[in-house]
């Protein structure tokens, strides 16, 4: 599926809602946990406002799935990655980790980091992200992943 990436504005921010609500609730393990504590399915529009979330888009302009990062101390952070459900498994995501590799060396940052999903954890080691921790979250612990990028 072609789809190209571009950076995010305030008129996304109704599809990356829908993007965020559904692909968090499409994971059987969350879904209990984001039922019970609705807040977390809100998704502020801060990273959009500052120009910090990419957004694949179809050919028909549609909004198939976004990222979001913060420059941390000698890492950009991956804030968010989501695909919309009906798009899952058609190189989206990757496609949203090299995009952000490439901010990352554009801005002369030499790693990502990522809080991971466990769920998501094959895909971020697919990718090339090494463990690098553990993190507490509002949940359970979460492993920290790191990818060296250049």
């Amino acid at each position: 599926m072609p789809f190209v990436i571009r950076t995010a504005v305030e008129a996304d921010l109704d599809d990356l809602r829908g993007i965020f609500r559904r692909a968090s609730l499409s994971n059987v393990g969350d879904r209990a946990n984001l039922q019970a504590h609705p807040e977390v399915l809100e998704l502020s529009g801060d990273a959009v406002g500052e120009g910090r979330t990419r957004v694949a888009v179809g050919p028909d302009g549609s909004v198939l799935g976004f990222s979001s990062f913060l420059v941390g101390d000698g890492f950009l952070d991956v804030e968010d990655l989501f695909v919309d459900p009906p798009s899952m498994r058609l190189g989206i995501a990757r496609a949203l980790i090299l995009d952000l590799r490439a901010i990352a060396s554009s801005r002369s940052i030499g790693r990502l980091e990522v809080t991971a999903n466990p769920h998501a954890l094959a895909f971020y080691e697919a990718t090339g992200f090494v463990a690098i921790g553990v993190v507490e979250t509002r949940f359970a612990p979460a492993p920290r992943l790191g990818l060296q990028v250049s």
